[in-house]
């Protein structure tokens, strides 16, 4: 059962190439000046299901996501060239070519990935991870989480959901109105 696809890419039964070259870089639309990087989203062009890879570009002097961690997906980055850090739970730790990094669903596995080196050079880096629907992303330096429904973080086709709340929102199961809480007035 050979399908074909009109690229630069090849399909053999379930199994999909596709030239990193052939894929347009996609650059957030930010207000956080030091968060720029560029991204390809690989597994997205061969419609992989289950796991996710996207290539990163992150210029010197850049972050990139805000620090979080997803509640039902593993991620793991695999660093290809330039040197930066990667913002962990508890610590951060220098970041070079040949770097693997795990990191595991829940909060031991919140990460941001630096570009803080003192060289002119960008860190390129692949971005793997696990694609489980839905997903809850945490955010703990800005007091929100994420919630993806219809289809995993990173991609984007069939999305039924995304929304963000403040961490500390809360809503009575029975009540259709907010609970008010004891910062709230009166």
């Amino acid at each position: 059962d050979i399908q074909y696809a009109f690229c630069d890419c090849w399909l053999i039964t379930s199994v999909m190439h596709v030239d990193s070259d052939d894929i347009d870089w996609n650059e957030p639309d930010t207000d956080e000046r030091a968060t720029t990087f560029r991204r390809k989203r690989l597994s997205a062009a061969t419609d992989a299901k289950d796991i996710g890879c996207s290539l990163y570009e992150l210029p010197p002097g850049n972050r990139s996501w805000p620090y979080h961690y997803h509640e039902a997906n593993e991620e793991a980055i695999y660093v290809l060239s330039g040197t930066g850090t990667i913002r962990l739970q508890d610590s951060t730790h220098a970041l070079s070519a040949g770097d693997y990094v795990s990191l595991p669903a829940g909060e031991t596995g919140g990460h941001r990935v630096i570009n803080d080196s003192d060289d002119d050079i960008t860190l390129r880096y692949l971005a793997i991870s696990t694609m489980q629907d839905p997903d809850v992303v945490i955010y703990p330096d800005m007091d929100k989480l994420g919630v993806y429904t219809g289809t995993p973080p990173g991609r984007h086709e069939g999305r039924k959901l995304t929304k963000y709340y403040p961490e500390n929102a809360d809503v009575d199961y029975w009540s259709e109105k907010p609970k008010k809480s004891e910062a709230d007035p009166e």
